[in-house]
């Protein structure tokens, strides 16, 4: 059987953090504001994987009021979402992401996240497509003031 779920998240931006994208980080001015790292990629990416499974969102297996994941990886979420997979038999297919913010510029970025992200999941580079958009200069993300990212992935099993 073939499943697919989609996922979301958004976080503000401010200085004096670090911008953790796909698992890497990004240099920049500002980064996201969040109880983990703040990994706007991964948690989309998590909650896409949790969504397919039929496993609940990410706030479901990591809130944000459990002290444990304070400043922790975005990367453990996902391994520990991997396990969730295979303890149900589901294999990753495919993963597809966009993530939104006016800067800084991703593409040259993609390479080290789709490493990172594979590495954490257990899967092929090849299995992970990253694309990045800007917001046209409109609303919080096109004043830079936040990032989003959206994801779907395709699970069998």
């Amino acid at each position: 059987m073939t499943r697919s779920g989609i996922g979301y998240d958004l976080h503000r931006l401010a200085a004096g953090r670090k911008l953790m994208i796909g698992g890497i980080e990004v240099p920049f001015d500002k980064g996201s504001v969040g109880h983990s790292d703040g990994d706007v990629l991964a948690h989309a990416l998590c909650d896409a994987l949790l969504g397919a499974a039929s496993l609940g969102d990410i706030g479901t297996h990591f809130p944000d009021t459990d002290p444990k994941w304070k400043g922790a990886a975005s990367l453990l979420f996902l391994e520990h979402t991997r396990k969730l997979l295979d303890e149900r038999k589901l294999r990753i297919s495919h993963l597809d992401a966009v993530v939104i913010c006016e800067r800084p510029k991703l593409g040259p970025h993609f390479p080290a996240m789709r490493a990172a992200l594979a590495k954490s999941l257990g899967i092929a580079e090849a299995q992970i497509n990253l694309k990045a958009k800007t917001n046209e200069g409109t609303g919080e993300i096109g004043r830079g003031e936040a990032i989003a990212a959206h994801a779907i992935a395709t699970l069998e099993g």
